[in-house]
């Protein structure tokens, strides 16, 4: 009887040390803040997540004739993905260059008369200026004969009056001093033809032809023509250049390195311009958190944060590209057992270094602050 009130008191004094402990360990959980809800505000976990990018062939359309990757493939940035048929923008670049071509010619052939132009006349100038001279020679001649004949005309005259010479004589001087008048005359109207209008200065090479300027003023005009040309010229070229951009467009390139996720378009199909065509998983690694407005002050965009995947507990170093109020699911609704309010979450995105192991979809975690 004794052995069996020794065993009772011993499993109630069991018992009592029991409660005990889990009283004594509820209660520090409590005031230290070591419960589940203190912990996961603590570290905080996501899924991590690669972004996608649609591709598309940019402002251009046309039958796929070329089908270069497959699903799942990885690409490095540059990598032939996808080609349309490009025999209508072939075309249109032959014939294009082929009107450059011509207007190329018309411009040299228009630039040669110019200056074929030009050289002529410089040419009518030099030869209107030695026919001035030799006009100006042959007025002087012609000054210098009248100047004769008058002074024989005027001798006869008076050898006339003392009867030393017959009439004959004196008509025939008059008729010479007429002629040589007359010649006179002439050759200053053919000096006054060639000057056309300029002042005798009598230094040919100074002088101003009006009609040699006509000539010059006729050759800058056929210039403005060439210019007009080679404005043309320009026009064709700057279409040209479109023509070949648009022929590049044809190729879609992988923009970065990356993995094909998805073809949403077949060799054979038509293509239209901006529709996506080949969904593909970059290299930018990123996962999100969600940390209470406690911390939101500790963490700021552009800081470097440590992230640990949980399988393997790999380190590598991210960082905080975006910090932005969270959708009200997220928000941390606390314990009214500890008399504390609701608390409203922040989203923190967090991109990652590029690291061997560190693969999509696995769980990442940071140890807040």
């Amino acid at each position: 009887m004794e052995v069996k009130m020794d065993k009772k008191r011993k499993a109630k004094k069991f018992g009592i040390i029991f409660v005990g402990v889990i009283i004594l360990a509820g209660l520090l959980l409590m005031y230290t803040g070591n419960d589940a809800l203190v912990l996961a505000t603590q570290k905080k976990e996501g899924i991590l997540t690669a972004e996608q990018v649609k591709l598309s062939f940019e402002s251009v359309g046309g039958r796929m004739i070329k089908e270069n990757v497959k699903e799942a493939q990885d690409v490095k940035k540059g990598d032939v993905l996808m080609v349309l048929d490009s025999t209508d923008v072939d075309l249109s670049i032959s014939r294009m260059e082929t009107q450059i071509a011509q207007l190329k010619a018309q411009i040299k052939s228009a630039g040669g008369g110019v200056n074929i132009s030009l050289a002529q006349a410089d040419t009518n100038e030099q030869q209107s200026f030695r026919q001035i001279d030799q006009q100006r020679a042959a007025v002087e001649s012609a000054e210098a004969s009248y100047q004769n004949c008058s002074l024989d005309y005027n001798r006869k005259q008076s050898l006339m009056e003392c009867g030393a010479i017959s009439r004959a004589e004196l008509d025939s001087a008059t008729t010479a001093l007429q002629v040589a008048a007359a010649n006179v005359a002439q050759q200053k109207q053919l000096l006054s033809k060639l000057l056309a209008g300029s002042a005798d200065t009598g230094d040919t090479d100074s002088l101003y032809l009006p009609t040699i300027e006509i000539q010059r003023q006729s050759a800058a005009n056929k210039m403005n023509d060439v210019e007009a040309l080679v404005q043309q010229l320009k026009g064709l070229e700057v279409q040209l250049k479109e023509l070949k951009v648009k022929k590049e467009r044809l190729t879609l390139r992988a923009p970065e390195d990356g993995r094909i996720i998805k073809i949403l378009a077949k060799e054979g199909e038509m293509v239209s311009p901006n529709v996506p065509v080949i969904l593909m998983e970059s290299s930018r690694y990123y996962f999100d958190v969600y940390i209470s407005e406690e911390n939101i002050n500790k963490y700021h965009e552009g800081d470097e944060i440590e992230a640990v995947s949980v399988a393997g507990k790999k380190k590598v170093m991210g960082t905080i590209r975006l910090v932005t109020q969270a959708p009200g699911f997220a928000d941390l609704k606390m314990t009214r057992e500890k008399g504390q309010a609701d608390l409203t979450s922040f989203q923190m995105r967090i991109y990652l270094d590029q690291e061997d192991g560190i693969l999509p979809g696995m769980t990442m975690g940071v140890k807040l602050r």
